[in-house]
């Protein structure tokens, strides 16, 4: 395995909330995917989770090297969790193309959160 890219970012959860109480469900349904809106709601902090993922889905786009390219929209990199709660990446739509126009066959996300900030780590992995 090669890596083919990485990416980082980090959002203060207070822009998050600002934005859900500015905009509500238009925000929120034009940034998050349904699977990501049950999981954040389900949660005593939903800002700080809904914050998570958009750092995770900035990190992922960084590690492709795009960045908002047209094509790509929000929905495309979804933040799902294994039972054990561990963070994964699932692409479609525009982001999926590009990570196999890229070769790349698996990203690794790492995602961290308080009460101020959120965080992610991503790491674009392509075949030997």
């Amino acid at each position: 395995m090669r890596v083919i890219g990485i990416g980082t970012d980090i959002i203060e959860c207070l822009r998050i909330a600002q934005m859900i109480e500015r905009h509500g469900d238009q925000f929120i349904n034009r940034v998050y995917t349904d699977y990501e809106m049950e999981y954040c709601r389900a949660r005593k902090a939903s800002t700080q989770h809904y914050a998570g993922r958009w750092a995770a889905k900035e990190a992922v786009l960084k590690a492709l090297g795009t960045g908002w390219i047209r094509g790509i929209t929000w929905r495309d990199v979804e933040v799902r969790n294994h039972v054990g709660g561990k963070p994964t990446i699932a692409l479609a739509g525009g982001a999926r193309e590009t990570c196999e126009k890229l070769g790349i066959v698996d990203m690794q996300i790492s995602i961290s959160h308080c009460r101020t900030h959120a965080t992610a780590f991503a790491i674009a992995i392509g075949a030997s």
